[in-house]
């Protein structure tokens, strides 16, 4: 659309310096203005200005586990260049660590408080299983002894006996219940010490996952190419001081140059004749003597508002074709999207063609103003599909004492 608007205006221009050029020269003739009519195939071209990306990129990731950590937003402290050609292994960004220093602050102080825990809880279970099974020991020393001495009462008064008796059972009962007193100590202390030792472990894991984390926040190249800004939603380069999400933490991006697209937009009144599949001609403004040929790889199907503005435009996805050294990320293109190829046909540049009393005419050199009928147009050409003839030529300007004449109609 901002092409049209480029090309109405190089006309006028174009007018002005050829009547600038007629008052100044006064031996200048119509003849310096004589259009032949052409003949061929018309091309009709959906024009649109893009910009050029790789099709195919290598990531730059900043720390893919921050959200662990509550850790939404992370800061570009430091970063090379951008356009930057790198090599594998080489540093390209650093990442604010304030915020997560403190989280690994936090980590440290529970890790240490768990280990505290963990020590003071194995001392002291190992002290009451120690005093547990030293009672268990003089226990049996006291059945032992209970025993000997009723073995030694056989000649005692019956009476004395059965006391002895008495003593055996008690100092077999005592030692029956220490025994399975000091199993369900050992299976609490077992229990207790599972517990502490789990909550010292996930810690300790938790602590080397935020250390693994801090390591990522120094980001190195994953291969050598040249390192790209990534861009944001609207449109701006992440570079130093920028944020970037940690859901989706790209940090910048080494793309594949020998594939490259052109990103551009179609306003909603020409998007419906562009279709996946036609041929592209591709220039790029920095390099106009170069053309390149492409396909449309994909139109979308939802439009999105133009800023400042309540026209829609809608995405199309140019493949290059050709590779060139010279084609970069973020350079500039002038897309011909063929919509449209009519052959055999005659056709005439649009600012020959008047109009009077809505009755389409050219200036003809033999002296007529002869209606046409007109077909399809491109931006600069539109097909004549009756009125004139191959070998016929008219004029660009209306010639002199053209008001008089009638229009001869087909």
């Amino acid at each position: 659309m901002k092409r049209k608007y480029y090309y109405l205006i190089a006309v006028v221009v174009v007018v002005g310096v050829i009547i600038w050029l007629i008052s100044r020269d006064s031996n200048t003739t119509m003849e310096n203005f004589v259009i032949p009519v052409k003949s061929g195939d018309f091309n009709i071209d959906v024009v649109t200005t893009g910009e050029l990306e790789a099709k195919n990129s290598e990531k730059i990731m900043g720390p893919t586990d921050a959200r662990n950590f509550r850790l939404w937003n992370l800061t570009i402290e430091n970063m090379v260049a951008d356009g930057t050609v790198v090599d594998s292994g080489q540093w390209v960004a650093s990442l604010s660590k304030s915020e997560i220093t403190n989280s690994l602050k936090d980590i440290e102080d529970t890790y240490e408080q768990n280990l505290t825990t963990y020590t003071k809880t194995m001392l002291d279970t190992s002290m009451t299983l120690r005093n547990a099974r030293d009672e268990l020991i003089n226990l049996k020393y006291s059945v032992e002894e209970a025993k000997i001495t009723l073995a030694q009462s056989k000649f005692e008064p019956p009476a004395t006996i059965r006391q002895y008796e008495i003593n055996l059972d008690k100092a077999q009962r005592s030692l029956d219940q220490s025994i399975e007193n000091y199993d369900l100590k050992y299976q609490t202390a077992l229990a207790n010490m599972q517990e502490i030792t789990a909550t010292k472990n996930k810690t300790e894991r938790r602590l080397e996952q935020i250390n693994d984390i801090i390591k990522q926040f120094t980001i190195f190249a994953p291969k050598s190419g040249m390192l790209v800004y990534r861009k944001d939603w609207d449109g701006s380069k992440i570079g130093i001081g920028s944020q970037i999400s940690t859901w989706d933490p790209i940090v910048a991006e080494l793309p594949d140059l020998t594939k490259m697209i052109s990103k551009t937009y179609v306003n909603e009144v020409d998007v419906s004749k562009v279709k996946k599949g036609q041929n592209v001609g591709v220039t790029v403004e920095a390099f106009p003597e170069k053309i390149f040929t492409g396909l449309v790889e994909s139109v979308a199907n939802i439009g999105e508002q133009v800023s400042g503005s309540n026209a829609k435009v809608f995405e199309v996805i140019i493949t290059v074709n050709e590779y060139d050294s010279i084609l970069r990320p973020a350079m500039t293109t002038v897309n011909y999207i063929n919509t449209d190829k009519i052959s055999d046909v005659l056709f005439i540049p649009i600012e020959c063609v008047y109009n009077e009393n809505g009755v389409p005419f050219v200036y003809t050199t033999s002296g007529n103003k002869q209606e046409v009928k007109l077909g399809k147009s491109n931006e600069n050409e539109i097909i004549v599909l009756e009125g004139l003839s191959e070998n016929d030529k008219i004029y660009l300007l209306p010639p002199e004492g053209s008001e008089k004449k009638t229009i001869k109609t087909l």
